[in-house]
């Protein structure tokens, strides 16, 4: 192999590594793109857990409430 050829593997060799870099860069973006919509995505369920939970003491509530209107009418006695 004479050196002409040596320096065509040596440059194929590099620019293979230099489009190794370039995808792991971009995969390293991506990964960071995903874990960060994760984080936001972890947020908005939490929100939707405490919302989720007022509304089931809100249903409480009322239903309490029902309740006692409904015995209030049937001491009545209508």
């Amino acid at each position: 192999m004479g050196i002409g050829e040596e320096d065509d593997q040596f440059q194929l060799l590099e620019d293979k590594i230099d489009e190794l870099i370039k995808h792991i860069t971009s995969l390293e973006q991506k990964n960071k793109s995903i874990i960060e919509n994760i984080r936001i995505q972890e947020g908005k369920i939490a929100e939707l857990r405490e919302e989720t939970k007022n509304f089931q003491a809100d249903k409480e509530k009322a239903s309490q409430k029902v309740k006692s209107l409904l015995e209030k009418i049937e001491k009545l006695d209508i």
